[in-house]
Formats: structure tokens, C-alpha cells, sequence
């Protein structure tokens, strides 16, 4: 099984933190959140890896070739422009493309820490026969994505709009906050028809939309982070410290 990890972002919440350094390689009780990230993937048996980078890149590509890769095979995507989720996976689709690969891979923010079980989330996107599933909590966020009855996707909610964005009709909609990790079929990067810079939720509606299967893995039970601020970045310490959770 493969992974992509989406390390490219300018981490600008992250700052001062950010000021010196690519938020990949801000540390939690001494070790990057690249480090975090790829000792989780290993744990879980994944060994062939791509990281997208631009911001400070040439001080990931160090870190990386320093610590020998953490013994895992790495591959850069590098990116000129900053290319959003959407378009950085994208760019880095060869990786899962070549060898024909049928094999679900992984997709995940550098900066979100969890203890989210991957193997459960991979038995339910087989079962489900999904083009993706998206790790989701019940927690407030001022972005929500809408599942169905049967935790299928079927639209957004933004906390700044009046009403919410349907792409198909449902009996119900289910609030909840992604998580930025999500399991997904090659099959799906053919069908990304948008181009440049976009957020991949952008595809996700659009194939919902005409009737592919984007599905929700519910999170709820599990420890998650996201280290977007300094602030964030201080309560993950102290939570590992006390050993509330084990990373």
C-alpha cells in the first residue's frame, strides 16, 4: 500500500513557529510532524511513500535524506506554485498510476495527528466499494461536509453562508468536520477534472454528484489533532507528555 503525504502548504497559522522553517518540520516534544506522519504510515505497514513540498523544500529534502528516509521509500513531488490539495495530488498521481497499481493508498495532512485506526478505515472503503472515504468527526468547524443515511457524501456547509450546497438529494444530512486523512481508489485520479490549484473536496462533491460513492469514516472514538496554531501545537505536546495518547 501506498501514501501521499501533504506537506506544501505555507503552515501560515503556524507562525512564528513557521517564520524559519516548512510547518512539516515543526516539532512536537522533539520530533517533526513529517516524522510523526511517516512513523504512523510504517506502523501500518506502509512503506512507499511521496511527499509534495514547497515551502523551505530544500529543508524537508534534507531532513529526509538526514534521517535516510526514516527507512522508508520516499519520492518529492516539488511544487512551483502551491497547487492545493486537489492539484497536489494530482501532480503526484504517476506515483499510484505506474505499475498499475488496483491497491487503495492514503492520503494524509501533515499537520493532523490521530490515532485513527487505518486498517478499520480500509475494511470499509473495500466494503463499500468506494472511490474515497473520509476520515469525519462530530466536532464543531466553521466547514462541515453533509453525508446521507448511509454516510455518503451529498453536500457541504459553510458556517458563513446561509444554506447549504446539495450536489444530490438525501432524506437526511449529517453534519461533520474531515479530518484530512482519506482512503482512496486509483480508479478515482483519472476522473479529476479540474485542473491547477484546487481543493479536492471540489472533485469529491462533483463525483458524488454523478453518482460515485464518497463515503464517511466515522472518527469519533479515536484521539485527533489538528496542529494548525502554535496554541495546537502546545496541548499535542502536553497530551503526549502525559501519555494521554501514544503517537
Amino acid at each position: 500500500m501506498r501514501a501521499m503525504v501533504l506537506a506544501a502548504g505555507l503552515g501560515t497559522r503556524l507562525r512564528p513557529l513557521t517564520d524559519d522553517r516548512p510547518k512539516a518540520l515543526v516539532e512536537v516534544n522533539g520530533r517533526t510532524l513529517l516524522e510523526i506522519t511517516l512513523r504512523r504510515l510504517s506502523d501500518f505497514g506502509i512503506q512507499d511513500v511521496v511527499v509534495n513540498v514547497h515551502h523551505f523544500a530544500d529543508m524537508v529534502i534534507e531532513f529526509l535524506r538526514r534521517n535516510g528516509n526514516f527507512g522508508m521509500r520516499v519520492e518529492v513531488s516539488r511544487e512551483n506554485l502551491l497547487l492545493d490539495t486537489g492539484g497536489g495530488l494530482k501532480k503526484a498521481a504517476w506515483f499510484f498510476l505506474k505499475n498499475s497499481a488496483e491497491q487503495p493508498f492514503l492520503v494524509h495532512n501533515v499537520d493532523v495527528i490521530s490515532t485513527i485506526d487505518f486498517s478499520q478505515m480500509l475494511q470499509s472503503h473495500k466494503e463499500r466499494g468506494a472511490l474515497a472515504t473520509l476520515a469525519v468527526k462530530a466536532r464543531p468547524s466553521s466547514r462541515y461536509l453533509l453525508f446521507d443515511e448511509k454516510n455518503q457524501l451529498c453536500g457541504r456547509r459553510a458556517a458563513s453562508t446561509p444554506s447549504d450546497e446539495r450536489v444530490r438529494p438525501s432524506r437526511a444530512a449529517h453534519a461533520y468536520a474531515f479530518c484530512g486523512i482519506h482512503m482512496i481508489s486509483p480508479r478515482l485520479l483519472p476522473m479529476m477534472a479540474e485542473d491547477g490549484a484546487f481543493s479536492i473536496i471540489t472533485s469529491y462533491l462533483r463525483l458524488a454528484g454523478q453518482g460515485h460513492t464518497i463515503s464517511a469514516f466515522r472518527a469519533d472514538d479515536y484521539y485527533w489533532r489538528d496542529l494548525g496554531t502554535p496554541e495546537s501545537v502546545k496541548a499535542a505536546a502536553e497530551d503526549m507528555a502525559t501519555h494521554s495518547v501514544s503517537l
